[in-house]
């Protein structure tokens, strides 16, 4: 089939998975929440049907919608894709910038289905391959000081500073520089630390975590695939954590099964590792719950053989009955095709109490369910280092009420000096901080 024809036959199946939304999902995301979800028969289509909303990014003065007692307010604007937030001890923020290489091959009509997708959402939109510092202004309200910090990176995503070594995570290794703090040009070229797995690069990301003790640094792989189309040869290294020796560079897989491990955070009461984690597509609006889970040191979470512990997918070949006998059921639902992106465990004292310890998740939003689905920061109660509750809503407003536009997509979470909530939007191209409405408790 030449270009053209296979061009006009995507548009044609494109037109009928948008019109296929009348697969409409049973459950909300809050309904299949927590460690015991509902979980569906699982459908088959030869194309799922998609909702797409159409990214408009927000207008001028024009704000997404906090719960009580919050308030909300741009700090950085016109940025280019901003997708991950660090903030570094003198107070300053890094904001990531960056996007997919766009190196994954197109080789069936649903990757270029998926790509008209991604770009009419506006999540698609460029990423400048940079790291931009903001400063905040002394005595000044509105938007902070933006430096652009460093340059030419190669679609970027994870940042962690041990001492004076900052290590930034591209999709196919991990630099490092000599920090000099007040720098707001990063003055050290950097040296390639270690290398990632790239091939494909169907998930691009690398979320970095740092040990508590500066020894390690924990790496989120995504998978190459939604569940192993392209082989597993490509799946080398890949679907898992890796643990790197912050000396020496040397790794092992920590974890694994992990589809696509994002917003890597240390819980504070207990210690351990947790990740939110983007699950498999096609085969239901409920299927299957993206999750947060702590994370076993040696444990295998059923990719892709199986999902939610042991229930089996059908679709890979060849099966695997012994590995999905060893798959850990994740300690709590967030919800199906919500694509949770960013984790924050918070302990600042900005927020109201309540907050404190507690996860928010920053969540990306679905594209093949009906009605929409995340799209918001939702915040998990913990207790005893265990999720304790129901997700609450904390910031919204980011899709139109009628799930026709998108005003904004929220990714990267961290906690300002002042304990404040930051939030990178990729749709808006805004760093987000959100912080106690004067006068409310805390």
């Amino acid at each position: 089939m030449n270009k053209a024809s296979w061009t006009t036959l995507c548009a044609a199946a494109l037109a009928v998975a948008l019109a296929g939304c009348g697969e409409r999902a049973t459950y909300d995301p809050v309904q299949q929440s927590g460690a015991n979800p509902p979980l569906p028969k699982a459908q088959n289509f030869l194309m799922p049907p998609m909702q797409v909303p159409d990214g408009v990014g927000g207008s001028s003065g024009e704000k997404p919608v906090v719960t009580a007692g919050l308030k909300i307010e741009a700090i950085a604007s016109g940025l280019m894709h901003p997708r991950q937030i660090y903030t570094l001890p003198n107070g300053d923020v890094l904001v990531v910038e960056s996007n997919s290489p766009g190196t994954e091959p197109v080789t069936t009509p649903k990757q270029l289905i998926a790509g008209i997708v991604k770009n009419r959402s506006g999540k698609g939109g460029k990423g400048g391959n940079r790291i931009t510092l903001l400063r905040k202004k002394p005595g000044s309200p509105g938007e902070w000081e933006q430096h652009v910090f460093i340059e030419h990176l190669h679609s970027p995503f994870g940042v962690q500073l041990i001492g004076d070594t900052l290590y930034v995570a591209n999709t196919d290794n991990i630099i490092k520089y000599h920090y000099t703090p007040g720098e707001t040009k990063m003055s050290d070229p950097g040296v390639e630390f270690t290398d990632l797995p790239s091939t494909i690069n169907h998930h691009w990301t690398k979320a970095l975590l740092a040990s508590p003790d500066g020894k390690k640094l924990y790496v989120g792989v995504g998978s190459n695939s939604n569940i192993t189309e392209n082989g597993l040869d490509v799946e080398y290294r890949r679907a898992n954590i890796l643990e790197v020796d912050a000396q020496t560079g040397a790794s092992r897989i920590f974890a694994s099964g992990i589809r696509n491990a994002t917003g890597l955070q240390w819980e504070p009461t207990s210690g351990n590792l947790w990740v939110v984690v983007n699950e498999r597509d096609e085969i239901g609006a409920d299927l299957v719950p993206d999750y947060l889970t702590s994370v076993r040191e040696g444990g295998f979470y059923g990719w892709p053989y199986s999902y939610f512990g042991q229930h089996v997918d059908t679709r890979v070949a060849p099966q695997r009955p012994d590995r999905v006998a060893k798959a850990i059921r994740p300690d709590y639902s967030l919800g199906s095709h919500v694509a949770p992106l960013g984790l924050l465990f918070y302990q600042g004292r900005n927020l109201p109490e309540k907050y404190r310890s507690g996860a928010f998740v920053s969540e990306h939003g679905s594209w093949d369910r009906s009605p929409l689905s995340g799209y918001a920061v939702v915040f998990v109660p913990f207790k005893d280092g265990k999720p304790a509750g129901a997700p609450e809503s904390i910031v919204t407003g980011f899709v139109s009420g009628n799930e026709e536009s998108l005003k904004g997509a929220p990714v990267g979470l961290a906690e300002d000096a002042d304990g404040a909530l930051l939030i990178a939007d990729d749709v808006g191209n805004t760093v987000w901080r959100v912080s106690a409405q004067a006068g409310g408790s805390r």
